[in-house]
């Protein structure tokens, strides 16, 4: 359904970066890591590692000064394994979907900016809601850490209502 995100070269290169970043899955949380303090869970263990491939809508709309600009709308995304299997969909919400059927949606609980320059930041977000029953259903956190793009269209928007999407690159790590 969302397969026209992800292009095949870069579907490699996300997938070799993945490979070399890999723990094993079950891997209790560790307070150690400094780079992502802010945003790691407060307990939990690793249950997978996704990467995301997708988009950040966004609208324009007026703001109390009655200027035009972009306002964030939902992300829509899919979550590939490491073998490059599309696992998990994501949608406004946030929400995450797997092909199982369990669905959760979560609120966010901290953010710090990317590593990377112009990207949208990294989150921690905890859970909310579930549904059915799978992959998803014990998640109480969620990691959206080494985002890459997804900041609003550079391009001013004109119209109210004009919509408009940023692709962007994530990895997801989902706890339990």
């Amino acid at each position: 359904m969302f397969q026209h995100f992800l292009k095949p070269s870069i579907a490699t290169a996300m997938l070799s970066m993945l490979a070399a970043c890999a723990t094993p899955l079950s891997a209790p949380v560790s307070s150690s890591i400094t780079s992502i303090n802010s945003i790691t869970p407060p307990q939990g263990t690793r249950a997978m590692t996704l990467s995301a491939s997708g988009v950040q809508n966004y609208s324009c709309e007026f703001d109390a000064q009655h200027r035009l600009g972009w306002v964030f709308k939902s992300p829509q995304a899919m979550l590939f394994d490491l073998s490059g299997h599309a696992a998990v969909r994501h949608g406004a919400g946030p929400s995450w979907e797997a092909e199982d059927g369990s669905k959760i949606v979560g609120h966010v609980l901290a953010q710090q900016p990317s590593e990377t320059p112009a990207s949208i930041p990294q989150l921690l977000l905890e859970t909310h809601g579930t549904g059915g029953s799978g992959a998803l259903t014990d998640v109480r956190y969620v990691q959206r850490l080494h985002t890459v793009g997804g900041l609003a269209p550079q391009a001013p928007c004109s119209t109210e209502h004009q919509i408009g999407s940023s692709p962007y690159l994530a990895d997801y790590v989902f706890y339990r």
